[in-house]
């Protein structure tokens, strides 16, 4: 990988690269690198800072943030230190470096020195989120080169790969990366089961291309009789493991599976989203409790979509994904999306509440946490678990860990309205508060302003360790 090679990857996505910094950059890290070689015995180490830039060029990131994914290496594996960074490229570059390198084995040794790499890397994601980036591209480059490792490690950075590095993406709505990741740590987690289900999904996909040619065409030609204008029509496979994970949730069989590939429609505004809506819907039967309008509710991460699932020919369960061009690329790049090259920084206010508020708790986390198993278990708990989305009577939408309760909701939207709920209703039905919630819920909390405080069975079911102390605090 050259330096060439990144800088045009750059201009494919129609940015100016800092083709000036970049060589140094590069000639830097290659110099600094020389003589080393990766764990396969052959290849020059320098290949991975390289190909870890690629990722960043990739994603559209600015000329600063790709320099510091080529040199993110060099204070930990070489004798140049973060003072020759500094030094050479500047306080910026410098500080993104040092937010991704791992504290030295004389300070911190084996669980120690792995937490407080953890607690580093956040505290410096919290601060200037490029660093967050830098080390996702460096685990996906890490993953699809584990094979050289000696087996005990694989299985150990794949696990972490999915436990901590694909919620992280997936909070940023960095959806491609995310599913990229899942699918190269899928097969180290569970090797029988990769073995066993990847050559069917093969198959299966393979069967399904022309029957999806077929309705691509019939909804292009539709679209063409209404003198809709759209950009793309395409069907997408879901990841490999994204589908191993349903088959699990469900139960289920491949066979019985029909949300393998959704179809995306792309097209210039938001207002011909719900032209094209209208359209599928008429065509073919729609199913309603299948129906998300995350345009005008958008996703904490800043996601945004149409999506219909339809019974479309030969009574054949198709899901379709309706958006404009920018939409798409928030879907596919989330954080990274809403960069802004030219000035070289990222605006904070341009950002998705949801992730600036991910930030915070990252923040916070760090700064009331002490005990190392303390913090990774909160990390797990509540900021790296798998989220479902809830909405609101009035729309608003909350993200909170899966398994959460109506509890944790009313907690999660004040500690008055937690203190005080006497019920809820969900999708319009009394429930309980112990109810587990599920993706895409509306909530309405019962408010009593004569209730006297949280009951103590609460701590049974509530998920979230912002809800438990709040109860334990009213209690006492």
């Amino acid at each position: 990988m050259t330096v060439e090679q990144i800088i045009s990857t750059i201009r494919q996505k129609k940015l100016q690269p800092d083709r000036e910094l970049l060589s140094r950059a590069y000639d830097f890290m290659v110099k600094a690198h020389e003589g080393q070689i990766r764990a396969d015995k052959i290849t020059p180490y320098a290949e991975h800072p390289a190909m870890v830039a690629l990722t960043l060029a990739e994603m559209g990131l600015d000329s600063t943030t790709i320099a510091a994914g080529l040199l993110h290496d060099v204070p930990e594996d070489t004798a140049r230190t973060i003072d020759d960074i500094y030094d050479t490229f500047g306080q910026e570059i410098a500080q993104l470096v040092s937010g991704i390198t791992k504290f030295s084995q004389i300070r911190y040794q084996g669980f120690d020195r792995y937490i407080e790499s953890l607690r580093k890397m956040f505290l410096a994601a919290s601060q200037d989120i490029r660093s967050i980036l830098i080390k996702l591209a460096d685990r996906k480059h890490n993953l699809e080169t584990l094979k050289n490792l000696p087996e005990y490690k694989r299985e150990r950075v794949a696990k972490e790969t999915l436990e901590i590095y694909v919620p992280v993406a997936a909070r940023l709505g960095l959806n491609n990366l995310k599913t990229t990741l899942e699918d190269l740590a899928f097969p180290y987690i569970y090797p029988r089961e990769a073995q066993e289900l990847i050559p069917k999904i093969i198959d299966r996909l393979e069967n399904k291309k022309e029957y999806l040619e077929k309705i691509n065409h019939l909804i292009q030609i539709e679209l063409k009789k209404q003198n809709i204008k759209f950009l793309s029509v395409a069907g997408r496979a879901k990841g490999l493991y994204g589908i191993y994970r349903k088959l699990q949730l469900k139960k289920s069989s491949l066979e019985n599976l029909y949300d393998i590939i959704a179809m995306r429609i792309i097209v210039p505004h938001a207002h011909d989203c719900y032209k094209v809506l209208s359209i599928i819907q008429n065509l073919w039967i729609p199913l309603p409790e299948r129906y998300k309008d995350y345009i005008a509710h958008a996703k904490v991460n800043g996601y945004q979509s149409l999506h219909t699932t339809v019974i479309c020919e030969d009574e054949e369960i198709v899901e379709w994904q309706i958006r404009t061009e920018q939409m798409h690329r928030v879907a596919e790049l989330g954080v990274a999306a809403h960069w802004r090259y030219k000035e070289g920084q990222l605006n904070p206010n341009r950002l998705p509440t949801g992730t600036n508020r991910w930030l915070d708790e990252l923040l916070l986390l760090d700064q009331s946490t002490e005990n190392q198993n303390d913090y990774l278990s909160r990390l797990k708990e509540e900021i790296m678990t798998n989220r479902i989305f809830i909405f609101t009577p009035a729309g608003d939408i909350l993200d909170l860990p899966t398994g959460a309760t109506a509890v944790d909701f009313a907690y999660h939207i004040h500690t008055d309205i937690g203190n005080h709920c006497a019920g809820c209703r969900i999708n319009g039905k009394m429930s309980s508060l112990e109810t587990i919630l599920q993706n895409n819920d509306t909530i309405e909390i019962i408010y009593d302003k004569n209730r006297l405080g949280p009951s103590r069975d609460w701590l049974n079911f509530a998920k979230t360790r912002h809800a438990r102390e709040q109860i334990r605090r009213a209690l006492s």
